[in-house]
């Protein structure tokens, strides 16, 4: 069972599940989601391939989606343009990064995610003062584009395995993963270009877990 961030559980889905809700993604175009509040509209094969070799259960990977809409709408509708808050969810842990004006805001953050169905833990990154301006905004895509084509060509491990955030030259990184692989990406990700820190907000494995989700049918390679 992997070791998360806040104490949580997770429960092992056949990968014939996961391939039978793929196929009903292409063939319908979108899955209501949340109890009809939120469309997912299927993007395509790219989509249903990074579902089925996610470590993550296909309905934790589709729940991530609604609530990360979820959180970012009552933020907008609560606070508007005064924070600058990302919301980036991981088999429903809720990473929060940006900017909040004081305090007072950021605390209320941690409320209104966890008012949110389905979501089992807050990690709050949200730094008091200013908004960050579209051109900080626009490096910290490059970082992140910079750190995850480095993934791809250090081959120690999945990519599909560790998701990439970057606030403010930080770097932080989402996932299911052994130690032996954390370890990795926080080494590629620390000697990358401009980045300033790495912070892990990993759930961690065992090897022999690891093996069972990314092989869920018994086969070994």
């Amino acid at each position: 069972m992997p070791n998360a961030p806040h104490t949580a559980s997770r429960s092992a889905q056949p990968l014939e599940g996961r391939r039978r809700l793929v196929l009903g993604l292409l063939a319908a175009g979108s899955l209501p989601l949340l109890q009809g509040c939120f469309p997912v509209v299927a993007t395509g094969v790219g989509a249903s391939a990074a579902m089925i070799s996610d470590r993550r259960t296909s309905g934790a990977y589709v729940e991530d989606e609604g609530i990360e809409w979820k959180v970012a709408s009552r933020i907008r509708e609560r606070f508007g343009d005064s924070a600058h808050i990302n919301v980036t969810s991981y088999n429903r842990n809720v990473l929060l990064t940006g900017e909040a004006p004081n305090e007072t805001v950021r605390s209320e953050l941690e409320r209104i995610v966890a008012g949110v169905e389905h979501v089992r833990g807050v990690i709050n990154e949200v730094v008091v003062g200013p908004n960050s301006s579209l051109t900080a905004r626009g490096n910290d895509a490059l970082i992140t584009s910079n750190v995850k084509a480095r993934f791809v060509d250090a081959q120690r491990f999945s990519p599909h395995n560790v998701k990439v955030v970057t606030e403010a030259n930080v770097v932080f990184l989402l996932g299911i993963v052994t130690r032996a692989e954390a370890d990795a990406a926080a080494e590629v990700a620390r000697t990358s270009k401009a980045v300033r820190k790495v912070v892990r907000v990993f759930e961690y494995i065992s090897d022999e877990e690891a093996r069972r989700l990314d092989n869920p049918t018994g086969a070994r390679k």
